[in-house]
């Protein structure tokens, strides 16, 4: 038994160092095309400096619609997630690579940001009537809706990291085996619909996180 578990340990040390390092390219790859980007802004942009203001202008926009003006303040944080998620999705998808969110590891840390500062907001903006949020309508009901309210609370991290963890994991899979088994152009379409899933769970990690965050800043009733 003993060998076998210095094994598996020390294959998901390896892993955890495969997720680290590819967490490393990505932020390093943002970096680098973030200064390339911004080193000779021009009123008409071209180049790098058209498509990252093309992307973060579509981020904009998507802050803007889901939380309001107000919302303006967290674009730096949506805006953040929103990239690096989108490139460790991608990455996956080339010969080699591996995506971060493919590990739960990943994902839970990104859910947590997001758990952390959703609460973090509502103590700031509510101070101590931010508890109203977890004690419901009526007052009678408050011992069995503060145990609903928090569980459902610890459940985003859950529901945010396993829904972009299987769906990035899952397409990882589905990839390698089409291209073992049909390694020509019949994984094209398939290859086209994981770009396309990509996006998706990219938006639907930020949507969630603003509609927490955006549900923390309002006032309980």
């Amino acid at each position: 038994m003993e060998p076998l578990l210095f094994l598996e340990n020390h294959w998901l040390h390896e892993q955890h160092l495969v997720v680290v390092s590819y967490s490393w390219v990505i932020m390093a790859l943002l970096a680098f095309f973030s200064f390339l980007a911004t080193r000779r802004m021009d009123i008409v942009p071209g180049g790098v400096q058209n498509v990252m203001e093309t992307i973060l202008g579509g981020f904009d926009d998507l802050v803007t619609e889901t939380m309001g003006p107000e919302g303006r303040k967290f674009f730096p944080l949506i805006a953040t997630l929103g990239l690096y998620i989108l490139t460790s999705n991608l990455i996956g998808l080339l010969p080699g690579f591996e995506s971060p969110t493919a590990n739960l590891n990943t994902t839970v840390s990104l859910a947590l940001v997001v758990f952390f500062t959703t609460h973090i907001v509502g103590i700031r903006l509510h101070g101590f009537k931010y508890v109203k949020h977890f004690l419901g309508p009526i007052w009678w009901l408050t011992p069995l809706m503060v145990v609903i309210e928090i569980v459902s609370h610890f459940a985003r991290i859950i529901s945010l990291s396993f829904r972009l963890f299987g769906n990035i994991a899952g397409e990882d899979k589905v990839l390698a085996v089409v291209v073992f088994l049909v390694p020509f152009l019949v994984p094209l379409p398939v290859f086209v619909l994981m770009i396309f899933t990509s996006f998706i769970q990219t938006v639907v990690f930020m949507l969630l996180a603003m509609m927490y965050i955006a549900g923390a800043m309002e006032e309980a009733h």
